[in-house]
């Protein structure tokens, strides 16, 4: 059997891998929020989140575009599949540290880091100024855009809700979070999946299986599914953080977190095509909501493991694929 038709079918099954454990390990940034306030059981909020994610990986393809063709340029052939092989490995790798770890890190910027690693490890053509224009700037700016949303439209829901009775409001909220905790994973569908969409083409075209950087139907169904079996699979350990170690969430701040992270995921989804972290968008407005209270209520030495997660997904994903790259490179 030729060596180029086993490579691909290897990057395939191994993207679809990546895909299914960015399902469990980011399950989280759809539905932890809305656990932590009771708003769904966790059960209940797995299966709307599972089909939410199968959802939003349908609706576009701009990000995988730019994962596809805007990170490296592989070579044709067994040597650039085996360059799209170890970003991928590295990904997963990172992928399940995190998890073990319980930290919510960007499976997106394992992605691109590992894409990275490999490209900078063979000597491929890496780009610079879309890795900065798409990656860098909203790695930076989503965040910071996120918590100051965040923060702006808690103080106004506090403002408008000030006068009512509490009870009754956290029920109204609680049952406003169902359709955030959707939004928020549909937008998660739209983003992540994309991602694996682009791997998978980008190994076809250099497989020589596909001229173009067109996503094939059978491509967005297998990675919407992957992603969505995974999302159900669950991400308990993540959950935990984000849900409580964070901040201990009402159903009023749950809804605004939420309803904030949803918004930027299609605003750079459908505007900027930029692969945007959803953990780092659903992280930050939870801690703009949090800051509301006092900005003591906000468990800032979680943050801060957090934030050294965050630092270290793209150069730790990056050395992991460039190490694997040159191990099987010898074998070429």
């Amino acid at each position: 059997m030729d060596l180029t038709f086993i490579l691909v079918v290897l990057v395939v099954v191994i993207a679809l891998t990546f895909d299914y454990t960015n399902g469990f390990h980011d399950a989280a940034n759809a539905i932890a929020t809305s656990v932590s306030t009771r708003a769904l059981t966790p059960r209940a909020a797995l299966l709307l989140a599972a089909v939410m994610n199968l959802i939003g990986a349908l609706l576009g393809t701009g990000v995988a575009e730019t994962i596809g063709s805007g990170i490296i340029d592989a070579p044709t052939g067994p040597h650039g599949l085996v360059v799209v092989l170890s970003g991928l490995v590295g990904a997963i790798v990172w992928n399940l540290i995190t998890w073990w770890r319980g930290l919510p890190s960007s499976s997106s910027h394992a992605l691109i880091g590992g894409l990275m690693g490999a490209g900078i490890a063979s000597l491929t053509d890496v780009h610079w100024p879309v890795i900065l224009e798409k990656v860098v700037i909203p790695m930076v700016v989503s965040p910071l855009v996120g918590f100051g949303l965040a923060f702006a439209l808690m103080i106004a829901v506090l403002w408008i809700f000030r006068n009512s009775a509490p009870g009754r409001t956290f029920r109204r909220f609680r049952i406003a979070q169902t359709i955030s905790a959707g939004a928020m994973a549909l937008g998660h569908g739209l983003q992540d999946a994309q991602k694996t969409m682009g791997v998978i083409v980008l190994a076809l075209v250099v497989g020589g299986f596909q001229s173009t950087t067109d996503i094939p139907l059978w491509v967005k169904l297998a990675a919407a599914l992957a992603i969505s079996a995974g999302t159900y699979a669950g991400g308990w350990r993540i959950m935990r953080t984000l849900g409580r170690r964070v901040i201990e969430l009402d159903p009023a701040r749950g809804f605004v977190a939420e309803s904030v992270a949803a918004s930027v995921l299609y605003t750079t989804a459908f505007v900027f095509h930029a692969p945007v972290s959803t953990t780092h968008t659903i992280t930050s407005a939870i801690m703009g909501v949090g800051a509301t209270k006092r900005l003591s209520a906000v468990r800032w030495g979680v943050a801060r493991s957090i934030a050294v997660a965050w630092v270290l997904t793209i150069p730790a994903a990056a050395g992991v694929a460039a190490g694997l790259y040159l191990v099987l490179s010898l074998f070429l």
